[in-house]
């Protein structure tokens, strides 16, 4: 390959490390960092509480699924000019595609654990008297954990990618908008550190959710 297009790590380490010394990587990985966290963090305090609803009210449940599902078929992305266009390319527009972005492995996730909890567990708990305050807090919501966890893995990864996207569109700041300039200007070695940082993003997200995960699952036998 040629070293132009596809240049050796050391180099694209020794950009990374130009970069870092300059003070450019960190303006544009926390401004990245604060959109995603804010989409993120939006979606699971809306999302997990609407899902927990949905899967333990059966007739939410059949209110709410046929526009779940139109809704949840469309591509986050492919929804992006519509939230520039409505929002601007502000930091509204972007957090808000994030937003969208996640809910629907949060909003999905989440219902599909508490429907999927062990019946047998239900009725046990119902046998002795658990009233349904006490049995969706002792036996739904820690036996649905595990799943909601995954859909916030999920969402987690979804935050990162979704807003990379949309920072390529339109952004003054971001490593979405940090990749598309090395690119344009022909710096391909800051466009590669670009592109490691955010996968070193995205490992360190997922590192700190599956311990999260851990925390709230300790009830369970290893």
């Amino acid at each position: 390959m040629d070293a132009t297009f596809l240049p050796p790590l050391s180099t694209v380490l020794g950009a990374w490390l130009d970069l870092l010394g300059t003070g450019e990587l960190a303006e544009h990985a926390g401004a990245s960092a604060a959109r995603s966290l804010a989409g993120f963090g939006l979606a699971v305090a809306l999302a997990v509480p609407l899902g927990l609803l949905i899967g333990w009210y059966r007739p939410l449940a059949d209110f709410l699924t046929p526009v779940l599902e139109l809704f949840r078929n469309t591509a986050a992305l492919a929804l992006l000019p519509v939230f520039v266009l409505v929002l601007g390319l502000g930091e509204t527009s972007k957090i808000s595609i994030v937003l969208y972005a996640c809910a629907w492995p949060l909003l999905l996730n989440t219902v599909a654990g508490v429907k999927g909890v062990d019946p047998l567990l239900v009725k046990a708990a119902r046998s002795m008297g658990l009233r349904p305050y006490r049995l969706f807090r002792k036996v739904i919501l820690p036996a649905a954990v595990p799943t909601v966890f995954t859909g916030v893995r999920l969402a987690g990864a979804a935050s990162i990618l979704v807003l990379v996207a949309a920072e390529m569109v339109g952004a003054k700041a971001g490593l979405g908008y940090l990749i598309n300039a090395a690119q344009y200007n022909f710096r391909v070695p800051e466009m590669y550190a670009g592109i490691i940082t955010i996968s070193v993003l995205g490992l360190g997200f997922n590192l700190l959710l599956v311990r999260l995960e851990r925390r709230f699952s300790t009830w369970r036998t290893t």
